[in-house]
């Protein structure tokens, strides 16, 4: 560890919080992110109240999330949130807690190549959204503000696909009634993104398998009138990170 002498001695003990900071910095630059967090862990220390203190602290979430420490950069920040209600950086905690979540190599954005997102688990996808919410609720003219939104569609888009595949699943195994609920909550909790038209679609399929022509048509009309027969829904696109 930077700092640390074979003696067990703290070699940053008569260290400025300045010099402290600069050597952080060091560290993150070439990548080093282990020390780096310990560097900023004493730094937060010695500079408790202070500006520098509360730039440690952010800082040293975004070096546990680089770590690949989604969990520790996450209470890291929640931790400044909680401190610091009246700091001018909080909607970049916001906006950084949001961005450990939605980058979660654990979670619903990894693999995104390799693996339908919309297959993965939605808790990191859930927990992203709310944070990038909070940020635009709280902070609507912050410069982190319209990314937050974009990011926001993405992952409505994609927890409505994870539905889909759902209903699609209990259409494709004969419980018609499960996939028109799934269908039908897809389009109420999730309006205005490119899986409702497949939403109508299974609704139009399970109420002819049931018999339900009336509703059949009813939804058909819905389906032509707002997506037309043979019009494409665009696909959702990821913003740049």
């Amino acid at each position: 560890m930077v700092g640390c002498a074979l003696d067990g001695k703290d070699q940053t003990a008569g260290w400025t919080p300045e010099k402290i900071y600069a050597e952080a910095r060091e560290q993150m630059e070439n990548l080093k992110y282990d020390k780096a967090i310990g560097l900023y862990e004493k730094l937060e220390g010695r500079a408790t109240g202070t500006v520098l203190g509360q730039q440690a602290q952010l800082e040293k979430a975004y070096a546990q999330y680089k770590n690949d420490d989604p969990i520790l950069a996450t209470a890291t920040l929640d931790r400044f949130i909680k401190l610091n209600p009246a700091s001018p950086a909080l909607d970049y905690a916001y906006f950084l807690k949001g961005i450990v979540n939605f980058n979660d190599d654990s979670g619903f954005f990894s693999s995104i190549v390799s693996q339908d997102i919309s297959e993965r688990d939605q808790m990191a996808a859930k927990d992203a959204f709310a944070a990038f919410k909070e940020l635009v609720a709280r902070f609507p003219n912050s410069k982190y503000a319209e990314d937050a939104k974009l990011r926001m569609q993405f992952i409505l888009n994609n927890l409505s696909r994870s539905e889909i595949k759902v209903a699609n699943f209990y259409f494709q195994k004969g419980a018609y009634v499960a996939a028109i609920n799934r269908a039908q909550s897809t389009i109420a909790e999730y309006p205005d993104v490119p899986a409702n038209a497949e939403a109508l679609k299974i609704l139009i399929k399970s109420y002819n398998a049931l018999g339900l022509t009336q509703l059949k048509n009813d939804t058909q009309r819905v389906f032509d009138s707002t997506y037309g027969k043979d019009k494409k829904t665009p696909a959702p696109t990821l913003p740049k990170l």
